[in-house]
């Protein structure tokens, strides 16, 4: 079969799909739209289903584009996710709201399962669910009880899976469903049945119910001042953890990397594929991998965050703080999904309901430092900036990324504010949420979410990387015939004549790489990035990262490999810190380290990104002015803090 799973939003559906599936799921988008869909597969003792996990949803009329798709699907039954049977989650401490979705889902006809989750919670706000007088309301569905926080009910809902009888589905409707809202009649039988399901009384209090912890610590964490300091805190101690705990596993990986390559140019025959192999794919993919621990850490603290329920507090709060720059609470969740990527943090402000916040939110997401800025932040950081403590507790290095990230957000509200004098609407937006009951994160889920992001970076990154490394090392391994001119005429000067032949070689291969056609390309755009502080290196490696953010990194790995084969001993860090201008000068300086800095934090260095925003304002338009603005932006502050630093 194929089973939908459904409920509202924090009711555990989450914890349901990953207890029931394990490792054997896999993420992709619903037909034609791009919205996210988690499907696995589930072995019962009688068969095996596959199973989809569909957004939370409050109601089967939709109210935004997440919602769409949970509507489209339940009502058209050519679609390809239209589903055999319905597994339903509801939570069973708010059972009543629960039950409005369910009824609806129920009257279409599918053979449901309904699962009474977080039965624990409860329990301990003292409430009774008489389960008899649910299932004569509900005679058609399977009534289990579950607590998937703790893995408790997964064979009680596998059994029941076994004994759905799946029969034919009646149609809720003829024709097209183009109902956005419920009608009267509609509404009068949904409430026709919750008012009888009150009256009999399923769910019971059976003791007085103090002031629930929830609603205790919330008193501080929503405070209209300490809320927001607080959760400056921990974004402070999350970025101190990034820098502290993943300098070990960093430096492992490095080493590896060095010695894979040294290892490899030894055993290899020599050549083009070796140097191919030597000098492009693993410096390439190396300058990727590199960077696992420090992703691996800031995903865990967001999905620890989700999983406890922060992170909806979070929203509650900044709503405030949105409303004067044009946006709402609902903006937030876009904006710190860019955190960890822009391209679903965009896609996520579908759920925001008005056109004209929707639209500088999305606008606005790419200014959040996502992922892809890791490896260029760590990279030069560690380059410029150095490993000190403040106060004997503060990593310098932490402060400084944390810095980054605080002006990512600064510059993200001042530019939604001026878009908002400019876009204007018909209809002011609003936000409603819902603030689920905090709990201990269970481990399975967050090690289930930082494995799934990691691997979506690893590989997709992973993918341009390589192709970039090998296009690349192949631009920086040939040339115009004129190279052979040059070469000759070093080979005959004095100064060549009279350097060691470890310097002779140096001496080939700096000009080899310079007379190359990267190393032309380079200087033909040096005089537009020579007042930033940058070579002709650097300027190749910003534009070969238009691809993507990270690519940066593997381009500078591949370049310096080249440029430097007579010395593959090195780390890549090293051979930056080493280099020279003509002056004899370090090209890395503090001012030309913070003006990539400045300039990674504005810049919209990603394909991706463009193409997701043109497919979500259905024109080129908006994606364009952002390219353009962005640009103008990170060029003017970068020149700024470079000549300001010189």
């Amino acid at each position: 079969m194929k089973i939908a799973l459904l409920g509202n939003p924090n009711t555990g559906k989450s914890s349901v799909f990953n207890m029931l599936t394990g490792m054997r799921q896999q993420v992709g988008n619903f037909p034609g739209v791009t919205v996210d869909k988690r499907s696995g597969f589930i072995q019962t003792k009688v068969n095996k289903h596959q199973i989809i996990d569909f957004p939370g949803t409050y109601s089967i009329f939709a109210k935004s584009l997440d919602e769409q798709v949970v509507q489209d699907v339940l009502t058209d039954p050519s679609h390809t996710d239209y589903p055999d049977a319905i597994l339903y989650i509801a939570d069973t401490a708010n059972l009543e709201r629960n039950l409005l979705f369910f009824s609806q889902v129920y009257d279409l006809g599918f053979p449901c399962i309904l699962v009474l989750n977080m039965w624990d919670r409860a329990q301990q706000k003292g409430l009774q669910i008489n389960e008899a007088i649910l299932q004569e309301n509900f005679p058609a569905a399977k009534i289990v009880t579950a607590n998937a926080r703790v893995a408790i009910g997964k064979t009680r809902i596998l059994d029941a899976i076994d004994a759905l009888s799946v029969g034919s589905k009646k149609p809720f409707h003829s024709g097209s469903f183009h109902i956005h809202l419920e009608t009267p009649d509609q509404q009068k039988n949904t409430e026709d049945r919750l008012q009888k399901i009150r009256t009999l009384g399923i769910v019971q209090q059976s003791k007085p119910q103090a002031p629930h912890f929830s609603t205790r610590i919330d008193r501080l964490l929503t405070h209209p001042i300490y809320g927001y300091l607080l959760f400056a805190a921990l974004l402070l101690i999350i970025f101190q953890f990034i820098f502290s705990f993943a300098s070990v596993p960093m430096d492992y990986i490095d080493a590896q990397f060095v010695r894979l390559s040294n290892w490899s140019a030894q055993m290899l025959p020599s050549g083009l594929l070796s140097k191919l192999f030597t000098q492009g794919l693993i410096p390439g993919v190396g300058g990727v991998l590199v960077f696992v621990p420090q992703i691996a850490i800031l995903f865990f603290f967001i999905a620890l965050l989700e999983e406890s329920g922060y992170l909806s507090r979070v929203v509650f709060i900044m709503d405030r703080l949105m409303r004067p720059f044009g946006l709402n609470g609902k903006s937030v969740v876009p904006l710190l999904s860019s955190v960890a990527c822009a391209i679903p943090g965009i896609m996520s402000a579908r759920t925001i309901s008005d056109w004209k916040e929707r639209l500088i939110t999305i606008l606005v997401a790419p200014f959040m430092s996502c992922s892809a800025r890791i490896p260029v932040y760590t990279l030069l950081i560690n380059l410029v900036v150095p490993k000190i403590y403040i106060a004997g507790m503060l990593n310098l290095q932490g402060l400084v990324l944390f810095g980054l990230y605080f002006l990512g957000i600064v510059f993200a509200l001042g530019t939604a504010f001026i878009l908002k004098l400019f876009i204007k609407s018909k209809e002011p937006g609003y936000h409603l949420m819902e603030l689920p009951e905090y709990k201990a994160p269970i481990i399975q889920n967050v090690l289930f979410t930082v494995l799934e992001k990691v691997k979506v970076f690893v590989l997709d990154a992973g993918k341009i990387i390589v192709a970039i490394s090998i296009l690349l090392w192949g631009l920086a391994t040939f040339g115009p015939s004129s190279r052979e001119r040059e070469l000759k005429m070093l080979k005959s000067s004095t100064n060549y004549r009279q350097a060691s032949i470890q310097k002779q070689q140096e001496q080939e291969s700096a000009l080899m790489l310079s007379e190359s056609y990267i190393g032309h390309f380079g200087r033909f755009i040096e005089p537009v990035i020579q007042p930033l502080g940058y070579d002709w290196k650097i300027g190749v490696a910003l534009l070969s990262s238009f691809a993507a953010r990270e690519v940066f990194v593997g381009s500078l790995a591949t370049i310096y490999a080249v440029g430097n084969d007579t010395d593959n001993e090195k780390r890549l860090i090293q051979k930056l810190r080493a280099e020279k201008n003509a002056a004899g000068e370090p090209i890395y300086s503090l001012a030309t380290g913070l003006s990539l800095l400045i300039f990674y934090v504005f810049a919209l260095q990603c394909m991706a990104t463009l193409a997701v925003v043109r497919r979500e304002t259905n024109t080129w338009r908006w994606p364009l002015i952002q390219l353009v603005f962005m640009g103008v932006v990170a060029y003017t502050c970068a020149l700024i803090v470079y000549q300001m630093l010189l």
